[in-house]
């Protein structure tokens, strides 16, 4: 299987790699904000360039030496972009000119062995070209201008060259692998989560709340079976999200959950389901998502006592505070022992085939009057509702059409009802199910 050639952006912060992304993405994909720091992660992109693919890695603004834990995490995780990459773009301002931490990257990337290619951004006027001469300094070879925010012609011969090399590829990524959105409020062990089931630090961890600000796909194999994991920001109730970055943080969450195919939902096993996790999981099932309960920090929960389950005592909990999680699966879990973390990949496969089953038309039509046989609907306004007819219109998640003979007769308890039946007949656990229920006039 051909793998595509992998291209890293660094620089130090606030040099308009983020913006260099969006322009070579084509969409604003990575946050783009004033503020130094605010990719933290390394984050990746599949992008084409004159019929050439590649990958190329976002990466946080490196400051050498500093002693921040953010900012060494930071430089960890372009440290390692750099070991996969094939080639490196080191992007320097040239509107504010060299700068002593630029020297100290650069000695980083001449160690690397790997080709590097200068890009002095920020060219956005003539006078701003006066700069480029000095970054011949960097000893880093022939700085190429560009704008990123302008998209001059710079960026195109940047890419050019980056990609001369480069073999087209036919191939794309395969869209049947489950997308698996790790998603919950901020300090949930999401990252460790992703970071314990990749084997690898790909994911900045840290007991700060609120480290992850954008959503990071990686691909992993279990089993024979490849799946996408999207490690996402915090989801934080709105009168607490900070307007700017933040609010493009939890934003992206929101959207990945909306591009997923089953969320796992992290709830910390030490503060139990929060109000937050409530809408979280709100969300999930009003987009139709998989979803999977995931019960983190399974380790430090004191009570394991040797009387009963406490797996069922938790779960019993879970369903009396939320009854609509019911046909969600709960798995309890330790990003830190990796404890039963396996049972997510187990999960994702058994979630992801009833969101996409079937039922056929007679059996389902059976089911439904056998319901309605045995738990009538009362009587409003004198008429009773009569189904005539129900069939699938499609799956993920499963929709269903119900022809009446009056959409005014349909009362929410009874819909629960129908579906409480349907899910019993045909399982469908770990999906939400559609019912839409549609008039037609009885023939006389």
């Amino acid at each position: 299987m051909s793998t595509k050639p992998i291209v890293a952006v660094v620089g130090r912060p606030n040099v308009g790699k983020s913006t260099f992304v969006n322009r070579v993405v084509g969409s604003r994909q990575s946050i783009v904000d004033d503020q130094p720091g605010v990719t933290r992660d390394r984050i990746y992109f599949d992008v084409q360039w004159q019929d050439k693919d590649f990958t190329l890695i976002d990466t946080g603004g490196i400051i050498p030496g500093d002693e921040d834990e953010i900012m060494l995490n930071i430089f960890t995780q372009a440290k390692v972009a750099c070991e996969e990459a094939d080639k490196i773009i080191f992007l320097v301002d040239g509107k504010e000119g060299i700068n002593p931490i630029d020297y100290d990257i650069a000695n980083v990337l001449r160690r690397s062995g790997k080709p590097v290619y200068l890009a002095v951004n920020k060219l956005d006027a003539p006078e701003h070209f006066n700069n480029i001469s000095d970054f011949y300094a960097l000893a880093i070879g022939d700085p190429m201008p560009i704008s990123a925010l302008h998209g001059s012609g710079g960026v195109g011969d940047l890419l050019e060259a980056v990609t001369s090399d480069f073999q087209a590829d036919e191939n794309s990524e395969d869209s049947s692998l489950i997308r698996l959105a790790i998603v919950g409020k901020p300090n949930a062990g999401k990252s460790s989560i992703v970071n314990a089931l990749l084997g690898e630090d790909r994911v900045i961890v840290s007991d700060i709340s609120g480290t992850t600000r954008d959503s990071i796909n990686s691909k992993v194999k279990y089993e024979g079976e490849e799946y996408i994991l999207v490690d996402t920001a915090g989801i934080r109730k709105k009168a607490k999200v900070n307007w700017g970055v933040e609010k493009f943080a939890v934003d992206r969450a929101i959207r990945a959950i909306k591009d997923c195919d089953i969320a796992v939902l992290v709830i910390d096993a030490v503060d139990g389901l929060t109000d937050q996790d409530k809408k979280i999981s709100q969300i999930i099932v009003e987009s139709g998502k998989g979803l999977i309960v995931a019960v983190n920090k399974w380790d430090l929960i004191a009570d394991k006592d040797k009387s009963g389950d406490p797996t069922a005592k938790y779960t019993q909990k879970l369903l009396h505070e939320a009854p609509f999680l019911d046909f969600a699966p709960k798995i309890f879990i330790s990003a830190k022992t990796k404890q039963r973390l396996v049972n997510i990949y187990k999960q994702a496969q058994e979630v992801y085939a009833q969101c996409n089953k079937r039922v056929s038309t007679s059996i389902l039509n059976k089911v439904l009057l056998e319901a309605m046989a045995m738990n009538p609907p009362s009587t409003k306004r004198g008429k009773r509702l009569r189904v005539y007819y129900a069939t699938q219109v499609r799956t993920a998640p499963p929709t269903f059409i119900l022809f009446v003979n009056d959409e005014d007769l349909v009362q929410d308890s009874y819909k629960r009802y129908l579906e409480n039946k349907m899910r019993e007949a045909f399982g469908f656990f770990g999906t939400p199910i559609r019912m839409s229920f549609r008039e037609r006039k009885e023939k006389n």
